[in-house]
């Protein structure tokens, strides 16, 4: 068993902020002037924090500082430190000690487009309740994430420690702008080889949408590539090309007008679209509320 850290050996919040204000200007002497404290009680601090952590932080050369490997690893731990304990300050400020924070994670496409109209109301319904919402990318829930109460992502719905709603099918579709009507997909070989706009987030699946019409053509990975649906999407609208995006990320711009099926064909891809929480949270009152609110939605 490791051994309990005495109290007394804890680094204060005053040397944590002096280290990380030091280590973004590399000085002392503009860290002082950001933290309105001398040069030398900031020099004082971090000495007193390297003492604390038996390691040298900074490389003290002649007119500069230079973060020794010790200090540029510290510097990640100590900017998340200060940031969480930010972020508990505002909560309360914002919302005394009645409020609960729901840490909520999402793709940010998904988040802006579906997640953000479908919350609207939630505030006012449940105001002891604070959403606190971030954006991450990729597999976010792919190793287990300490700070995430509710998450929001596509995939085959089974991540360790995690219980999975699902929501809806991803059916994805092509589309593309209004004026840009492309030649009918059976004549492929009469489209542009750019015409296609790609994902980083599904690069393949283009090549899906083709074979399961029986298509084959040698352009499907051909095309601007973009890292998000968001970006695709814009590009689309924007006359960049054909995007291939999840129907229900752009069923507002169908409906107004702004993007049109370039091809009337809906692909079922590998996955859905899943509402995931710890599996040790299940009765738990706000995250409860949540899955009922969203729920009702569907």
């Amino acid at each position: 068993m490791m051994k309990k850290l005495a109290a007394k050996k804890f680094p204060s919040i005053a040397s944590l902020q002096c280290f990380e204000t030091s280590a973004r200007h590399l000085s002392f002497t503009k860290a002082a002037q950001e933290l309105h404290m001398t040069q030398s009680a900031v020099s004082k601090q971090v000495a007193q924090l390297e003492h604390s952590l038996n390691n040298a932080l900074f490389n003290r050369l002649q007119h500069r500082l230079q973060l020794t490997p010790t200090g540029k690893l510290f510097l990640r731990q100590a900017q998340e430190i200060l940031s969480s304990l930010e972020q508990s300050v505002l909560n309360i400020l914002a919302h005394g000690s009645e409020a609960e924070t729901l840490r909520i994670f999402t793709h940010p496409t998904f988040g802006a487009r579906w997640l953000i109209p479908a919350l609207k109301g939630f505030g006012k319904a449940h105001p002891h309740i604070h959403l606190d919402v971030h954006d991450a990318l990729g597999d976010f829930c792919a190793e287990f994430n300490p700070n995430m109460d509710i998450g929001f992502l596509h995939g085959d719905g089974v991540w360790p420690g995690l219980t999975s709603i699902k929501l809806f099918d991803g059916h994805f579709v092509a589309v593309c702008a209004p004026h840009a009507t492309p030649a009918p997909l059976d004549d492929v070989a009469k489209q542009p080889s750019s015409i296609l706009i790609q994902s980083r987030v599904r690069p393949r699946a283009w090549q899906a949408y083709f074979q399961a019409q029986n298509q084959e053509w040698a352009g499907t990975f051909n095309g601007p590539r973009f890292d998000s649906f968001y970006a695709v999407i814009h590009a689309a609208e924007c006359g960049c090309g054909i995007g291939l995006v999840p129907h229900i990320l752009v069923q507002e711009e169908l409906a107004d007008g702004r993007l049109q099926l370039a091809w009337p064909h809906h692909e079922q891809q590998h996955g859905a679209y899943y509402l995931v929480h710890p599996t040790n949270m299940e009765t738990t009152p706000k995250v409860r509320t949540l899955i009922e609110w969203i729920q009702a939605r569907l």
